[in-house]
């Protein structure tokens, strides 16, 4: 089994993929207006609208309503991403922690976490 994709679920799919197209810098590929992807070495992000969700039944996925998964990037520098990305609603300013990571913390404009890490050298 593989781990491949992480679909988030907005009701602004044009948001939030520019959002992850400038924060990431991987290329959008847009299978409809509704659908887009970043694929990156070894994953993809979906960015899904809400009204996609009725194919797989009504209410399956809220959109803005995360309180529970961390969507994580390993970057280069942590320190640079975040002069970079001065403009997000940082949850955490670069820090340590405990096991080693410098980490990122910060919101997507849903509302999701998105932490940018970087391990210890």
């Amino acid at each position: 089994m593989q781990l491949v994709s992480l679909r988030v679920i907005t009701h602004d799919v044009a948001r939030l993929t520019e959002f992850y197209e400038r924060a990431t810098g991987l290329p959008v590929r847009w299978r409809s207006e509704q659908f887009a992807e970043l694929v990156g070495d070894s994953f993809t992000l979906a960015i899904g609208s809400a009204e996609t969700m009725a194919l797989f039944g009504a209410g399956a996925a809220v959109p803005e309503s995360n309180r529970t998964v961390i969507i994580e990037f390993r970057v280069d520098d942590v320190d640079a991403d975040y002069e970079r990305l001065a403009d997000v609603e940082v949850v955490q300013k670069p820090t340590t922690m405990p096991w080693g990571n410098r980490s990122l913390l910060f919101r997507d404009p849903d509302g999701n976490l998105v932490n940018f890490f970087t391990p210890p050298a």
